[in-house]
């Protein structure tokens, strides 16, 4: 996914933050680049540790539409979820696909979800094309 990202001030993790600007929405991260090129359009793969569990924190999205937004100190992805054949999820959040490990999985037929992650848990690699 093709992002603009700008860095922010270190908080209490210590680790780089970036507000992330794409497509589908705005969020901020942790930034697992060069800090010194943290700032910039960069295309970016999407890492999230944390474990999908249906009614805790993933639901059904009222909008069937892919977004990345803030909500009370959390990222909150919205996007069509599709289980993998060796018990984990792929959340497609437009032209990008971030991976679950599932705890509890989704009952059927409830392809768009919203899933709410920590912010210190969901982390942006840059890449090459």
């Amino acid at each position: 996914m093709l992002v603009r990202t700008e860095l922010l001030p270190l908080g209490p993790s210590r680790s780089p933050r970036v507000r992330v600007h794409t497509p589908v929405g705005s969020t901020v991260a942790v930034w697992r680049g060069d800090p010194d090129n943290a700032a910039g359009r960069h295309h970016i793969e999407w890492t999230v540790d944390g474990d999908i569990v249906w009614g805790r924190n993933t639901r059904p999205a009222t909008l069937a539409e892919p977004g990345v937004r803030e909500e009370a100190g959390q990222v909150v992805l919205r996007g069509r979820l599709q289980l993998t054949e060796d018990g984990a999820a792929v959340l497609e959040m437009g032209d990008s696909q971030v991976l679950f490990d599932v705890g509890s999985p989704p009952p059927p037929g409830n392809a768009w979800v919203e899933i709410n992650v920590e912010a210190d848990k969901v982390e942006l690699y840059p890449y090459e094309l």
